[in-house]
């Protein structure tokens, strides 16, 4: 028997509550999972909450990257993640083999990765961060120290304009936020000449010299919702719209689209394939089955939990 929409959405929420589990879903997931899921948030939010909560059950409706930090922050609770496939280009441009041998070749420097990687490279940092709490993190750093940044160059290159610092950039990127470019931005503008640009720090230097509010999804969503302003260009993954149109209903939010879509047509937003995979029917099955569970070598674990708590405490 298929389920409906509703039905599906009805089912999921009477076996948390049976199972004693709760959905945590990233921004960037479609809107019914937005809209099931007791929390939604960014990377920094959603691994707060994963720190926080007392729920015997967590489904990260997100990608694995982000169900692997629940498991490390909550490793005696059982974290389902819809989809295995759900990976991220940007954790996938820093293997922990490559990172070893980068740390070997530079002696003496810290590493801060982005929340954005494997446990097996968190394992190998000394402080985590997000797009939220970068500049806040490496201020607190020691000015003389030496640091390596990865694996997202467009942040670390941020960091740097604005801390002053010269950390040593790994060459990373998200294949989202690197399809942004300034011409479509531009042409938007002309469109929406009122219209606030928004860009995520992940996003190429030039594209964020034009943009008026830079940060992360979180930055952009409060600015939406604290502006007076009726009309927002955004460039980030087109889920954040779901939530900026939910609490600002009077407002206009315009996607930025990709310079060229992978298909090699024009398309009107910029989505990440990994977060949509999730699913309600793939969400509805890994409740009902309890799979697929994620779980992380416990050596690893005891290496990559520490760089986490560490952004947590000076966050």
């Amino acid at each position: 028997m298929v389920l409906t929409t509703k039905e599906l959405k009805a089912e999921i929420r009477k076996m948390c509550e049976e199972k004693d589990a709760i959905i945590l879903a990233h921004y960037y997931t479609i809107g019914d999972i937005q809209d099931i899921a007791d929390f939604v948030g960014d990377s920094l939010a959603l691994a707060r909450k994963a720190a926080e909560t007392d729920a015997r059950v967590m489904v990260m409706c997100g990608v694995h990257f982000m169900a692997e930090t629940c498991k490390l922050l909550s490793p005696d609770k059982i974290v389902l993640c819809p989809d295995l496939a759900a990976g991220c280009s940007l954790a996938d441009s820093c293997k922990a083999e490559d990172l070893k041998k980068f740390k070997d070749e530079h002696p003496g420097y810290q590493v801060i990765s982005y929340v954005n990687t494997t446990a097996a490279v968190k394992a190998l940092t000394d402080v985590v961060v997000t797009s939220g709490n970068a500049k806040k993190v490496v201020d607190q750093l020691p000015k003389d120290a030496k640091l390596i940044f990865g694996p997202d160059y467009n942040l670390g290159n941020y960091i740097n304009e604005v801390t002053g610092r010269k950390m040593l950039l790994w060459n990373g990127g998200c294949h989202v936020h690197e399809r942004f470019s300034v011409s479509k931005i531009l042409e938007l503008k002309k469109q929406y000449p009122d219209a606030v640009v928004m860009a995520h720090l992940e996003c190429k230097a030039p594209v964020l010299a034009v943009a008026e509010v830079k940060g992360s999804t979180a930055t952009m969503l409060n600015y939406a919702q604290q502006s007076d302003k009726k009309q927002f260009i955004v460039a980030t993954e087109a889920g954040i719209l779901h939530e900026m149109q939910r609490t600002c209903p009077d407002k206009e939010f315009i996607p930025v689209p990709p310079e060229i879509s992978e298909s090699g047509l024009e398309c009107s937003c910029n989505e990440c394939n990994y977060m949509k995979l999730n699913t309600l029917e793939k969400v509805y099955n890994c409740l009902k089955t309890m799979s697929p569970q994620i779980k992380v070598d416990p050596e690893i674990a005891k290496e990559a939990v520490k760089p986490i708590n560490r952004m947590l405490e000076l966050s």
